[in-house]
């Protein structure tokens, strides 16, 4: 379930419009709302602290923010001040991009690998890419001309361009439509594909670790029963 409530927004992105009907207006905050009570849910309460407050905290507060905000669209009818959408954005990046570390500790902590363990390395992914569409989306709305958009369908929204970008990105196609137009966004592509092969790296040393320690466990206590 956590898998698919970290994919949903992704599938919704095509149908979500905010001129639209009622249920294409509902579809993204829905699935974020979603996706934050998921991750609330699925996600160890953090034991480390920064500074006074534990991060867990922020953590919590992070989510309700980024659940809150999104409805903003759907309640008021347009969009909230350049400024407070970028602040609105930048936290609820902030709270996928916590997910997805957290979710790096958990597999590290992980005893076997099982179909859950794969599912939440998943989910881990397509939270690095969410993280890296907002962040995107960021850079775009404060500077105009960090990256050429090509030929943005009709009614698309700029959110789903770059998230649509993130993955490209991610997955070292770079197919050309969509490209960095400032130094900053070629720094930005850098650092996505960097955190990409970094994530991919880590994950499978992981999960092989796990396996290989959780065959030899087998093996050792197969020999124990046959003695």
């Amino acid at each position: 379930m956590f898998l698919l409530a970290a994919l949903l927004p992704i599938l919704v992105f095509p149908f979500a419009q905010l001129d639209g009907n009622a249920l294409e207006r509902a579809l993204l905050p829905c699935s974020v709302t979603w996706l934050v009570v998921e991750s609330l849910r699925s996600m160890p309460s953090w034991v480390a602290r920064f500074g006074p407050v534990r991060i867990n905290s922020w953590y919590r507060a992070f989510g309700v923010v980024s659940a809150l905000s999104v409805w903003w669209p759907l309640l008021t009818q347009h969009r909230p001040p350049l400024e407070i959408h970028v602040l609105f954005l930048g936290i609820r990046a902030l709270f996928y991009l916590l997910t997805a570390i957290r979710i790096v500790q958990v597999l590290a902590h992980s005893a076997r690998v099982s179909v859950q363990t794969l599912c939440l390395g998943a989910a881990g992914y397509v939270h690095l890419g969410l993280t890296a569409g907002l962040l995107a989306t960021v850079l775009q709305l404060v500077d105009p001309d960090s990256f050429n958009l090509g030929a943005i369908a009709m009614r698309e929204e700029l959110m789903a361009r770059l998230s649509y970008f993130a993955f490209i990105t991610l997955g070292s196609l770079g197919y050309g439509d969509v490209v960095p137009a400032s130094p900053i966004g070629e720094s930005f592509a850098v650092l996505l594909s960097l955190s990409s092969t970094l994530y991919l790296s880590l994950l499978v040393g992981l999960l092989l670790s796990r396996f290989i320690t959780s065959q030899d466990s087998d093996l050792v206590q197969a020999l124990e029963d046959e003695r």
